[in-house]
């Protein structure tokens, strides 16, 4: 179905009724439409999560009940808005996510209107797992892995050996989830699902930095750590490889469906003579003979 609805015009006009712009901008957002959320609406709700007088817990509550709509299309479009808000909203919209204790609860959801419905059904019980993680791992952090600053002088690069052993779990389950939407370039066939596969993308450049900075830092420390520390730090770096093969195939799915060569990151793969010798001092900490 395409175009508003009567329903997405009903909606509108009931909350332009009971004086609340914000709650007619979410419906206006997450219309059965299938398209992307408008930008209009878009940079309407973003600025109104800057404003004073704004009731932040009450603009997650309409996009919470437009999320309960049957229909995969409106249900779609309330994730997007919801994760537009979290990366450029106030970082108070994301802080009021990550303090309830559950957020999308839609692992069983499913639109049973034709084939589209029942493929489209699949990748939103994805992106809701994915935008729980990402509320989940502010709660944790107490920060945002996308907000915070990169580099050498950034956050993962100058973080304590405690905090990085602690942090980095969080942030790999984060990318783990994102990861987890496993879309085909074929499968983009809509303006909705590539909304949602550009945000994930834009999400995943931001994750793979802070990874990368983490082990950098990881791997400065390690000869210095203590034993439970360097074994804790062996498997970090471990699973670090094995996520480095799946997001350099997200990454081609990226260039596939037309994003720009220049956006997408080179990654280049460590050699294998590092995990041995991390190996290899872990094994003389522990005793072990080579």
């Amino acid at each position: 179905m395409s175009g508003q609805t009567l329903t997405d015009r009903i909606a509108a006009a009931q909350y332009s009724l009971t004086g609340s712009e914000v709650a007619r901008a979410v419906c206006k957002a997450t219309t059965h439409e299938q398209t992307p959320p408008k930008k209009k609406h878009l940079e309407y709700l973003i600025q109104a999560t800057q404003e004073t007088n704004v009731n932040i817990p009450q603009m997650a509550d309409v996009l919470m009940e437009r999320v309960g709509n049957a229909s995969w299309v409106v249900v779609f479009k309330a994730l997007i808005t919801t994760h537009h808000l979290m990366v450029t909203g106030n970082e108070k919209f994301l802080q009021f996510l990550a303090s309830r204790n559950s957020l999308f609860n839609l692992s069983n959801f499913l639109d049973k209107t034709g084939s589209h419905g029942y493929d489209m059904s699949t990748f939103i019980r994805r992106y809701s797992r994915y935008l729980n993680e990402k509320a989940f791992a502010y709660r944790q952090m107490a920060f945002d892995f996308g907000r915070v600053k990169k580099g050498a002088d950034g956050v993962m690069r100058t973080m304590s050996v405690e905090k990085l052993l602690k942090g980095m779990p969080t942030l790999q389950s984060q990318i783990d989830a994102l990861l987890d939407f496993e879309v085909h370039a074929q499968e983009l066939t809509n303006g909705v699902i590539n909304a949602c596969f550009l945000l994930l993308f834009k999400d995943l450049i931001k994750l793979y930095a802070c990874y990368n900075d983490g082990i950098i830092n990881l791997l400065e420390k390690f000869f210095q750590m203590k034993r439970s520390q360097c074994k804790d730090g062996l498997e970090i770096y471990k699973r670090f490889l094995t996520r480095m093969t799946r997001v350099s195939e997200f990454f081609k799915i990226a260039e596939q469906v037309g994003i720009d060569k220049n956006d997408i990151p080179e990654l280049t793969q460590a050699p294998e003579s590092l995990l041995e010798s991390l190996e290899t001092h872990l094994n003389t900490l522990e005793g072990k003979k080579p």
